[in-house]
């Protein structure tokens, strides 16, 4: 484990470990000691070892780093002490001094493989703004996961392998198709606005993942979010989760949600290292929902039809005639399994080639990547080509030159839809579930005979495929035919090139580095709809429809750092830092889109096509924008006595979205960790008890708006003319005093490593209050001329506990167990909200829609309906009753029927119809009767799982993850239950009522009638479960065998994922995030692609 700290450089090392132990006795004459640290086997220095002087006490009175070629200097101040040479993945030797002043070491691997998520005792933590600092000294809640400890996963980003692993972050798979994102959360919704991603920080410097205004982060699964997270994880060293407001605030505006940092991996001295590991993995979809065949819908439709009209469905309707005279029929005569045409094995392979190396003035690391998916669902797909080059040169003893250099090209097919890129309420995965069965796939002729061209008719009796412009029109179509034959491709490009200065004032005391990082990113998105998809007219805009949109985006940020760590003596030590940063972010988008070009072969908008339609006008836009911010700040640690140590830092930020008045913003923070194993009394406990610390502190970090013209009164055109002359109107009010959105956030801990660090507890509680919360569309009176505009709003709490458990029940010779297991709860509540802000959504008199209220001291994400009681199985169920179980009687005495919402719509309740709980008893299912439903947040999630290696060379890892709570809206159940259309429906309904006195939880199946399907408890389900997220088994090929070959290492893995699922849920999948726009998110079950099931063979080598 060598490979997990040895590529960082020197400098940075040394900085921080002068920080943690460089003490100095005040009275006696100091010696001096010298020496190199080399591993056993192949005589590599080990860089970044730690070199301590301990005294009889076994207390440490100095110590050292070695540096990049494994040397050490040491003073020491009693030669009758001992010398202790310790580093990760090394066994720890004790030295005499006596009367020797060179000690050259060697250290032996002790084959320990770090654990799922590290989290030891000493290790340096790196901030991300300069200052590493050793992680038993951390005064803030930070969590380090190391990249290589999850290298066997099927991840495209590093986000998907980290899923589960650390607590109090919350990620969620958005689909199960390639290159789609994930929904991250740290710590809960602490926002309104759709962006709750962590602030990403690479090699130090922010990550630029800023988008054009408008792009919504609630539905950014596809297209561009997958392009956030484009580092390939093979280029990965580790990274750092920073959670608490006191370690976020150093980051000030950007930080509000979190801060994720990553370090990619450097070159160390030595010859070449060539190392080669490809992936093959085979993915499957798990078994579907089960639908109607065509033989049961075409039973089914009838009798719906039946039970409105009264009558036989008409023979004209030429979908269910069944006419063996006519040849057209057969087209209407089939039993097709739309989402099994739909589903194929998927397939991925991952190739990574780097060569590593240097010598004393130059090291190097260059890699380079391909990633190749096929998608479970056909028309999905990705690929990605990254490369990557990091250099350091050493000028000098006191210069050093670091360049990291990257670039990436993805590629990713999406089916196509109408919005979302394939994620809609038209994805092809959603009419899939819902289209007629009985339907062909391919074409009948008018002799009978199937022909290979794909039965897309331009309507039928079910619907037809509504034109963009309509989109509150259920579409429908040929679902293959959408998915082969209609194209929409994202193509993004990325290079960034990243340089570093670092010059030593003053040799381990006062360092100064400077960063400069270009960032150019061109992404161009084309779609295409050709007629034999939708079957449509050549004459409507739906038909051979092309378009493009560009979307590119360049940056440059710097970062000058001075830092500063004096001598002190024994008893304390400091470090410090002053830091100035810029960033200058512009965005230019541009989209154009036509339709009717000549053939299904020209696909790009430049060809000839239609433009004079409201419909295509509207697809021609351009825009730019920019940003620009700076920020200074000032950070300090101090440490007395090794176990009082207290982080001071004050960031100060401005920010180009906001008008002058409000421009900057102050971060401060303020944090602390008292160790009371330190204490003298507590060396009673020494033999068992490794450290036992408490933390604790308070800070802010803040958020800018995302528009930035906010502060201007644009005037945009009316489109029309007079005289000649283009007209002008304004489009939003200028907004001079609009507010940062700050979050201050209070954290505690307490921290216990026993046994010899074989058992590492980590528990923490935090509560987060979010004020001044920024929303996009405060409503405002018509009378305004202005329908809304963003402003402050109100303030959210998110408060909660984490707890982290790394131990080590079993260490011999031969094996070694480590199990790890995280859990985390956060509750969220808004506690303040503006009354001119729309505090409602929904309409609960409609099928289908759920209310949705905010209200104080509530989760986001709540939503409210009726409670759903089952059917009434006959005319004599259908009586109200009142709140002692008596029928209510009319004043002409007879008995009163229940209806539904009287006298807005005045439905009276039939036998077979849903029964709603009358909450007031007054006969009539309104808006009375809503009552609160639940809300799609977890109460708690985590992970767990061990890791067993037997002689170094087998290792077996498993990993489960899980949520409890959390209420989810099984949406597909609502679509394929209803019995209320011509879709089809899940098998569920062959329990449907039919006749008085049927006892059944399925209503009667009604043409467009009734109120059987409101939004109701029927439909909400507890999303808890735990998944078997993954397992590895791992083979270490033997030295002789290595050498024979002529390679430095050699293993070979084979790793399964998501192979079970435990929960009562009955939809497709019960890990579903918060959907919507805005503060009204819920969570829907939607018939996106679910988790996949994932079989990867791997193989590692280096030479």
């Amino acid at each position: 484990m060598r490979n997990i700290y040895n590529a960082i450089f020197f400098t940075v090392l040394a900085c921080c470990l002068v920080t943690v132990i460089n003490v100095h006795a005040q009275t006696a004459e100091k010696i001096l000691i010298k020496g190199r640290v080399t591993d056993s086997r192949d005589k590599l220095p080990v860089v970044g070892a730690t070199v301590v002087e301990q005294d009889k006490d076994g207390r440490t009175i100095s110590g050292q780093a070695t540096d990049i070629d494994g040397n050490f200097v040491l003073k020491v101040t009693d030669v009758s002490h001992k010398i202790v040479i310790s580093t990760i993945g090394y066994k720890s030797r004790t030295l005499e001094i006596g009367t020797r002043r060179i000690i050259n070491v060697t250290l032996e691997s002790n084959a320990r493989a770090l654990t799922d998520v590290v989290v030891t005792a000493r290790p340096p933590v790196n901030n991300g703004t300069g200052l590493v600092i050793d992680k038993r000294d951390q005064t803030t809640s930070t969590v380090t996961l190391n990249a290589k400890d999850v290298e066997e996963l099927q991840a495209t980003s590093i986000d998907q392998a980290i899923q589960g692993r650390l607590p109090g972050v919350d990620i969620i798979a958005n689909s199960g198709d390639p290159g789609a994102g994930m929904s991250i959360k740290i710590r809960g919704t602490s926002t309104l606005n759709g962006n709750t991603n962590p602030l990403i920080v690479v090699d130090g410097v922010p990550f630029q993942t800023t988008i054009p205004n408008g792009f919504n982060f609630s539905t950014a699964d596809q297209t561009q979010y997958a392009d956030l997270l484009s580092i390939a994880p093979s280029d990965i060293k580790d990274i750092s989760i920073l959670k608490d407001a006191a370690a976020t605030a150093v980051w000030g505006a950007q930080a509000a949600n979190g801060v994720l940092i990553i370090t990619t991996k450097r070159g160390q001295k030595g010859p070449p290292i060539i190392s080669y590991t490809f992936k093959g993995t085979m993915s499957a979809q798990p078994s579907p929902i089960p639908l109607l065949t065509g033989d049961q819908y075409s039973t089914f439709i009838p009798e719906m039809y039946m039970n409105v009209a009264g009558v036989p469905l008409p023979t004209s309707i030429r979908e269910f005639a069944y006419d063996l005279q006519d040849p057209y029929s057969k087209n209407y005569s089939q039993n097709t399994d739309w989402l099994k045409t739909l589903t194929r094995t998927g397939y991925l392979t991952d190739n990574n080639l780097s060569i590593s190396g240097g010598g004393d003035k130059a090291r190097y690391f260059a890699s380079v990547g391909y990633n190749g998916q096929t998608g479970t669902t056909l028309g999905t797909g990705f690929s990605r080509l990254n490369t990557r080059l990091n250099l350091d040169y050493i000028v000098s003893s006191k210069i050093r030159f670091t360049t990291y250099i990257s670039y990436a090209h993805n590629v990713t097919d999406y089916n196509y839809a109408t919005a979302n890129n394939g994620t809609g309420s038209d994805a092809v995965r959603n009419i899939a579930t819902i289209r007629m069965p009985n339907m062909s796939v391919y074409e009948y002729n008018d002799a009978g005979i199937l022909t290979p061209n794909f039965f897309s008719p331009a309507s039928n009796i079910q619907g037809a495929y509504s034109p963009p412009a309509n989109s509150n029109t259920v579409t429908f179509y040929n679902p293959l035919a959408m998915a082969v034959a209609a194209k929409n491709t994202s193509a993004t490009d990325r290079i960034i090139p990243h340089f570093n200065l670092t010059y030593n004032i003053i040799p381990d005391v006062l360092n100064l580095n400077g960063d400069i990082v270009f960032d150019i990113s061109n992404g161009r998105q084309t779609r295409f709809l050709p007629q034999i998809a939708t079957g449509r007219p050549f004459t409507e805009t739906s038909v051979n429809r092309a378009g493009s949109s560009d979307y590119d985006t360049y940056s440059v940020a710097s970062k000058t750092n001075l830092i500063f760590t004096p001598r002190l003596n024994e008893k304390h030590s400091f470090t410090g830092l002053i830091s100035v940063q810029t960033s200058d972010v512009k965005s230019v988008t541009q989209s154009q889109l036509i339709a009717g070009t000549a053939s299904a072969y020209l696909q790009d908008p430049s060809v000839p096509g239609r433009l004079s339609n409201s419909d295509l006008t509207k697809g021609f836009a351009s825009g730019v924008e920019q940003t620009r911010w700076v920020a200074a700040l000032i950070n300090g640690q101090y440490k007395y006595l090794d176990r009082y140590i207290i982080n001071v830092a004050l960031r100060g930020e401005g920010n180009s979205n906001f008008g002058a008045d409000r421009r900057y913003g102050l971060f401060p923070s303020i944090s602390a960790r008292y160790r009371l194993s330190g204490e003298k009394f507590m060396k009673r406990f020494e033999n068992f008890l490794d450290e036992f610390s408490f933390r604790g502190g308070i800070g802010r970090s803040g958020r800018a708006p995302s528009d930035p013209y906010l502060f201007y009164n644009n005037y945009v055109s009316t489109g029309s003319s007079y005289l000649g002359q283009a007209g002008l109107y304004s489009n939003n009010i200028q907004l001079d005093n609009l507010r940062w959105e700050q979050l201050t956030g209070i954290d505690a801990g307490v921290n216990i490593i026993l046994f010899k660090q074989r058992l590492n507890i980590d528990l923490g509680f935090y509560k987060n209050r979010t004020r001044d919360l920024f929303v996009d569309k405060l409503n405002l009176p018509s009378t305004t001329g202005y329908a809304n505009l963003p402003y402050n709003v109100g303030t959210i709490d998110n408060q909660g506990y984490e707890l982290n458990i790394l131990s080590t029940p079993i260490k011999t010779r031969d094996w070694l167990v480590d199990f790890n297991f995280n859990i985390s709860q956060n509750i969220n509540a808004v506690k303040e909200i503006s009354p001119l802000y729309a505090t409602s959504d929904g309409n609960v008199s409609r099928n289908g829609d759920y209310l949705q209220l905010l209200q104080v001291n509530n989760p986001l994400g709540s939503f409210y309906g009726y409670k759903f009681a089952g059917v009434y199985k006959d005319a004599e169920s259908t009586i109200a009753r009142d709140g002692n179980g008596n029928k209510i009687i009319s004043p002409n005495g007879t008995p009163v029927q229940m209806r539904f919402n009287y006298p807005a719509t005045d439905y009276l309740f039939q036998p077979g119809d849903a029964v709603y709980e009358d909450i007031n008893h007054d006969g009539n299912i309104n808006y009375q009767d809503v009552v609160y439903l639940g809300n799609g947040n977890p109460k708690f999630t985590g992970g767990f799982g061990p890791s067993i290696t037997w002689r170094g060379s087998i290792k077996l890892n498993a990993f489960f993850s899980f949520r409890t709570g959390g209420q989810v809206i099984n949406q597909t159940k609502m679509l394929t239950t209803n019995m209320y259309s011509f879709n089809n429906q899940s098998t569920a309904v062959l329990r449907r009522w039919r006749t008085p006195g049927d006892e059944t939880d399925m209503p009667r199946a009604v043409y467009q009638t009734g109120y059987n399907w409101l939004g109701s408890s029927r439909y909400v389900e507890d999303g808890s479960f735990m998944r078997f997220r993954s397992i590895t088994a791992r083979y270490t090929f033997n030295k002789k065998l290595v050498n024979r070959l002529k390679l430095k290492n050699l293993s070979a893995y084979i790793t399964a994922e998501n192979l079970a699922t435990f929960t009562k849920y009955t939809g497709q999948d019960p890990e579903v995030s918060l959907r919507g726009t805005g503060i009204f998110q819920l969570a829907k079950d939607d018939s996106a692609t679910p988790p996949l099931k994932l079989y990867t063979l791997g193989l590692s080598a280096s030479f």
